[in-house]
């Protein structure tokens, strides 16, 4: 989802949970004359908070591992807003071993969702693997490419009734008020 945000006619602030059209926005609309200001949703969700204009009591209160996106973690180094957020909710944040600028592709980058891997080496596997190594009741994404590879490899393990992947939105969501 992306949404165009305008504050009193001083231009154009962009907010998304897409992480194409986050990127594409960002750093290739400049070559061709577009200039936005644009802000992953959880940015802006921290603003909101801080504001006071977004109440967030802290009733999540599960233990939450949050997944880097490629777009958002390493491209665009986004990595401690979704955390903040988090944390806001009452989530028990924890740290798979590789996050943040060592974070690993959760397997759908470069259209490797469409394809049939070996299923030794498909790389959701590998990262739900070590996600999972935190015990976590929650895997916590920004991106809806990341969902899905990440509940896929939930579903693999059979471990559906155990481990929930959501997105950072639907955790703000559950709580705000």
């Amino acid at each position: 989802m992306h949404r165009e945000l305008r504050y009193g006619g001083r231009g154009r602030r962009s907010s998304s949970t897409a992480r194409t059209a986050f990127n594409t926005i960002k750093n290739e609309f400049p070559q061709f004359g577009g200039r936005y200001e644009v802000i992953h949703a959880a940015e802006l969700v921290a603003q909101l908070i801080a504001q006071g204009r977004l109440q967030v009591p802290p009733e999540f209160r599960k233990k939450t591992v949050y997944h880097d996106s490629c777009y958002y973690g390493r491209f665009n180094e986004i990595y401690d807003e979704p955390r903040t957020v988090l944390a806001r909710t009452g989530a028990e944040v924890q740290e798979m071993r590789r996050h943040k600028q060592f974070g690993m592709c959760c397997g759908a980058g470069g259209g490797r969702m469409w394809i049939e891997e070996d299923p030794d080496k498909r790389v959701n596997l590998l990262r739900t693997a070590q996600a999972l190594e935190t015990n976590p009741e929650v895997i916590a994404v920004s991106c809806p490419f990341c969902m899905t590879m990440l509940s896929d490899g939930i579903k693999a393990k059979e471990l559906e009734d155990k481990v929930q992947t959501l997105d950072v939105m639907e955790i703000v969501a559950k709580v705000a008020t």
